[in-house]
């Protein structure tokens, strides 16, 4: 398929069907971490990315299969920010009508001070926005942005959705060390956060082999210090995404080639990685991953003393 991929064993929602509303890379921040790539059209237009019927029909094609009854959740993502494709409130509501399983939505949050966009992911049942820095400075060094709003716009825009949003917001923060870590930055997002009150905040660092060498993770030592000082600021809970315990897995699947270039394509994994998503044997991956590095369609870097696998367009001359 090409616009729904896995599903994948989810560290937060369980088992993910993913769907994918943009090509690569369309973005309105090209984030120093991002583990995707460059974004190489940074724009604030919304409108259609990708043919609504033809996600439409590959969520229909899906539902035909017995194996979608499975399915954990729904999961709106993308290569880039999928809240740009302007459809996003119909394929919502498409899944809502015809799946009768919950919706999850993966944005950066920027966008949410329009109330178009709030509107569209009003019928979702998770959101997982991002808010990497609540200083403009520490904003723009990390997360690039194009100039669709002001980090004050942003920040009043999750305030007002997480007020009145039916279902759950998990706000999910991203540290890297020296860049939005400072005593000033964790200020800051504890005013922020005081403000937004999400049901939780997911707090994570620099885990997969970065868009720009200067990002560099936080120390666990230092993340639960700072998951401590967040603790006391609103309601919710605060989860730590690193270092996540893997769930035991039985009755492996079948080594699917397609899936795992899907999956590839999408974010550079490493053989574990693989495994844990698509719930497959260890040695099968790395028979089928030698196969396709010798084939040219994938290539290995390694990343804090771990292999990760990128996806490889590899062009004959």
């Amino acid at each position: 398929m090409k616009y729904l991929f896995g599903p994948v064993n989810s560290r937060r929602l369980g088992l993910s069907l993913g769907i994918d509303l943009l090509p690569s890379k369309i973005c309105n921040l090209n984030c120093i971490y991002c583990e995707v790539g460059a974004t190489t059209d940074l724009t604030c237009e919304r409108k259609v990315y990708v043919p609504t019927e033809g996600v439409i029909g590959e969520i229909d094609e899906l539902l035909s299969q017995k194996s979608s009854k499975d399915i954990d959740v729904y999961t709106i993502t993308g290569t880039g920010e999928p809240t740009l494709h302007s459809d996003i409130g119909k394929i919502i509501r498409y899944l809502k009508k015809h799946t009768g399983k919950p919706v999850a939505v993966l944005t950066n949050g920027t966008l949410l001070y329009l109330k178009s966009v709030r509107d569209d992911l009003s019928a979702a049942d998770i959101v997982i926005p991002s808010l990497d820095s609540a200083r403009s400075s520490s904003y723009r060094k990390v997360n690039r942005p194009a100039t669709c709003a002001a980090l004050d716009d942003i920040i009043e825009g999750l305030r007002i959705f997480c007020k009145n949003f039916q279902g759950e917001v998990w706000l999910e923060i991203l540290l890297s060390q020296g860049m939005n870590d400072t005593p000033e930055d964790i200020n800051a997002l504890e005013g922020a956060i005081k403000e937004i009150q999400p049901d939780r905040v997911q707090l994570n660092t620099v885990a997969r082999p970065p868009l720009e060498k200067y990002a560099i993770p936080l120390s666990r030592e230092r993340m639960e210090e700072i998951a401590d000082r967040l603790k006391g600021v609103f309601d919710g809970s605060v989860d730590m995404l690193v270092d996540f315990e893997k769930r035991s897995r039985v009755n492996f699947q079948p080594v699917v080639i397609s899936e795992i270039i899907q999956m590839l394509k999408r974010r550079p994994c490493t053989a574990s990685d693989i495994c844990e998503a698509l719930n497959l044997d260890r040695g099968e991956i790395d028979k089928a991953l030698m196969e396709l590095e010798k084939d040219n369609k994938i290539r290995p870097v390694i990343h804090n003393g771990d292999k990760y696998y990128h996806f490889h367009e590899f062009k004959n001359n």
